[in-house]
């Protein structure tokens, strides 16, 4: 297929010819470059026609989406080089333009160009005959003028490098002819003069095709005219051309035409028999001709998208060597058997929950090899998801977001596109699309209530649990993440966190210390949770504690009093109550006056006599505290009375204090006196001593008193009067 040193010095210096035809439209980049090119050839510099730079190729990710690699693109520069050797004969066949196309992916954000390569021919093929030589048959009365067609050379190649010359080697005999049909410029042998079997009974010719390629290639074949004896009707077809039209889904084995060619001679030169000419082997394989009848089969199934045309050349030779040649022109009718092909180019996923409606995330490909209506192609997504797709140039596209995402109520879509074509009946295919939804921090924690209540005995071991608080975040990852923190209470901050301390992690409450009821009783804490994301939501609880009552402090009694003053040697007199021997039962001598720090039940408080110098003579009311005489006082009774009480507060277990109240049996303070002076030298005995003095000075200076202010009223009044 090379040529000589000439082709070779062509073909390198168009290695370097790529010239960019421009963008056609938005998004379109198209070159030119030559067949033949090596591995590595620099196509274009596509990242710059696509306006990016160098320093943005590695963010972008260029890349291609050729579903054969016929071309690479470099990562570091953006420039598009051959990915391997390129023909165009293998690549297009005989069509008058050949191109590829592809698209060129970038990213951030997602975009999709259309590029097409076009490969212009080189002249690398030589013409070629099917045949290496050429046998004709002519009788010795053909008329001089007469014409035989040759066979047409075949040149791979396209445009000029295609156009076919032919020369005939020298010859009185014989000069060629050329002669214009359809198929191009078809060369024919002219007899130039009469032949005469005798003197020559045949002759070799060699006829060269040479095409318009720079350098020139050319191709030779051999003919061999031998002479025959008188034949002198040649078979002639019922038609110079037929034309027939066949369904691309008819079956191996079909009547394609029946041939009819008749010829005016008898006997065996008018015995006509049918084959094919000089076809591609493409055809020769797809159809087959009866010698005898004429009749052409379909052999192998026909395919519209492979080829679209067939052009078959037939022949009708006779017994005497004589040939007819028609054209049978076969037109492939499109069926619509070929679904329509989903390729889906680019995915992005996961995509942000916050992505903004008409975000790309997915590009598609959708391609038909059928034509026409059974071409046309039509995509819809199935499935409930904020996603549409929206068509693009050149059968793609994009399928974008319809509306907001929110990955705490879907973390992914699944859809399904389905591409459906316009044929009769419809043939459509389907693909499924799983888009993921990343996490973006958009929830704030949610504690499960918005005010805890904690109740905690007091007297509690430092570190105990108070409570265990619990925010639920609907977020993912460090975004629902939670952390608990102190934010404040009824004591600011600083007051919450001596009192209770929160565990991050958990949200656990732990006293800082042991807590007293009697101090305080109950305090707020507000408690915040906060997520791990950037930037962090936060929300607030409260936190009411209760402190629970122990009974932890005794009775306490406020009357009589311990010791109500300083006796002789330093000891303390008790007090002392004084009770006329008159009194009735139900005399209140005293009242037992007590408090408890406690509450409730720990503080409810009762009284009881335990001891008494006449246990029968006094009574104890059970929750006032009163004493009372039992009984009326007797003659008998001792002057000297001692009443112990014991208070008690209802805790469990019980706590108590007792009370001792001396009482003094007598009618007066004067008669009191001496039984109290006769009271043991001891402290009770200085006690009393210390109070009767006390009483009797008080007195004695009231006495005084009134009777200077009697004597100073008498006088007045008499001063008055005189």
């Amino acid at each position: 297929r090379r040529g000589p040193g000439g082709g070779r010095a062509l073909l390198a210096a168009l290695l370097l010819l790529v010239c960019v035809w421009g963008r056609a439209a938005a998004e379109r980049v198209r070159y030119a470059i030559p067949e033949e090119l090596g591995r590595g050839s620099l196509v274009g510099p596509l990242a710059r026609d696509l306006g990016l730079s160098v320093d943005e190729l590695p963010a972008r990710k260029l890349r291609l989406s050729e579903e054969k690699q016929y071309f690479r693109v470099n990562e570091e520069n953006g420039n598009l080089y051959v990915n391997e050797r390129l023909d165009r004969e293998e690549m297009c066949g005989e069509s008058a333009t050949c191109s590829v196309s592809f698209e060129a992916l970038v990213h951030n954000p997602l975009n999709i160009f259309h590029v097409e390569v076009a490969i212009e021919d080189v002249n690398d093929n030589s013409p070629v005959f099917s045949k290496s030589a050429l046998d004709l048959e002519i009788g010795e009365w053909t008329v001089p003028g007469t014409r035989f067609p040759l066979e047409m050379a075949h040149d791979a190649d396209v445009g000029s490098n295609s156009l076919l010359a032919y020369q005939l080697t020298s010859n009185p005999s014989f000069s060629l002819a050329m002669k214009d049909s359809p198929e191009g410029s078809k060369p024919e042998l002219v007899l130039e003069r009469a032949l005469d079997r005798e003197k020559q009974n045949s002759f070799e010719l060699v006829l060269t095709a040479v095409d318009a390629g720079d350098p020139v290639r050319s191709g030779t074949v051999q003919i061999r005219v031998n002479v025959t004896d008188a034949n002198d009707n040649a078979p002639l077809f019922a038609q110079d051309r037929y034309r027939v039209s066949l369904r691309e889904d008819l079956p191996p084995g079909s009547a394609v035409l029946n041939l009819s060619a008749s010829d005016a001679d008898a006997g065996t030169n008018a015995r006509i028999t049918y084959g094919f000419g000089k076809m591609p082997m493409k055809a020769l394989q797809k159809f087959m001709v009866d010698a005898e009848s004429g009749s052409i089969t379909l052999q192998e199934a026909l395919d519209f998208e492979e080829t679209s045309a067939f052009s078959l050349a037939v022949e009708a030779k006779d017994g005497g060597g004589l040939v007819a040649h028609s054209m049978v022109e076969v037109e492939v009718l499109d069926v619509n058997d070929n679904p329509p092909e989903i390729t889906i180019l680019s995915l992005s996923s996961p995509v942000p929950e916050d992505a903004p409606v008409g975000t790309v995330v997915a590009l598609l490909k959708v391609r038909d090899r059928d034509s026409g209506d059974n071409g046309q192609v039509t995509c819809q997504l199935s499935g409930e998801a904020p996603l549409s797709i929206v068509a693009s140039s050149g059968g793609s596209y994009k399928v974008v977001t319809s509306g907001a995402l929110d990955r705490e109520q879907a973390s992914e879509h699944r859809v399904t596109v389905v591409a459906r074509d316009r044929g009769r009946p419809a043939l459509w295919s389907s693909t499924e699309l799983v888009l993921e939804v990343s996490d973006v921090n958009d929830n704030a924690p949610e504690f499960e209530e918005a005010a805890y209540s904690a109740y905690v005995a007091e007297n509690n071991a430092a570190g105990a649990l108070v409570l265990r608080v619990q925010a639920r975040d609907a977020d993912a990852g460090a975004n629902g993440r939670v952390s608990y923190w102190l934010a404040g209470g009824s004591a600011g901050a600083a007051g919450a966190a001596a009192l209770v301390s929160v565990e991050a992690r958990s949200g656990a409450l732990y006293a800082q210390r042991s807590l007293d009821y009697e101090q305080c009783r109950e305090f707020t804490v507000a408690v915040r949770a906060q997520d791990g994301g950037s930037p962090a939501r936060s929300s607030t609880a409260t936190v009411r504690v209760f402190v629970l009552d122990r009974n932890d402090n005794a009775p306490r009694v406020l009357w009589p009093a311990a010791a109500a003053g300083e006796g002789p040697g330093g000891a303390a007199a008790p007090p002392f109550e004084v009770v006329p021997r008159s009194a009735e039962a139900g005399y209140l001598v005293a009242k037992v006056v007590a408090v408890d720090a406690d509450a409730g039940r720990n503080a409810w408080l009762s009284y009881e006599l335990v001891q008494a110098s006449e246990p029968a003579l006094f009574r104890v009311g059970l929750h006032s505290g009163e004493v009372r005489t039992a009984r009326a006082v007797g003659e008998r009774d001792a002057a000297k009375q001692r009443v112990v009480a014991v208070v008690k507060d209802h805790g469990q277990p019980a706590l108590s204090a007792t009370a001792t109240l001396h009482v003094v049996l007598a009618e007066s303070l004067q008669e009191a006196l001496p039984e109290l002076s006769e009271r043991p030298a001891g402290a009770e005995a200085a006690e009393a001593a210390a109070e009767l003095q006390f009483y009797l000075v008080l007195a004695l200076a009231l006495l005084s008193a009134l009777l200077v202010l009697s004597v100073a009223l008498a006088v007045l009044a008499r001063l008055r009067r005189a």
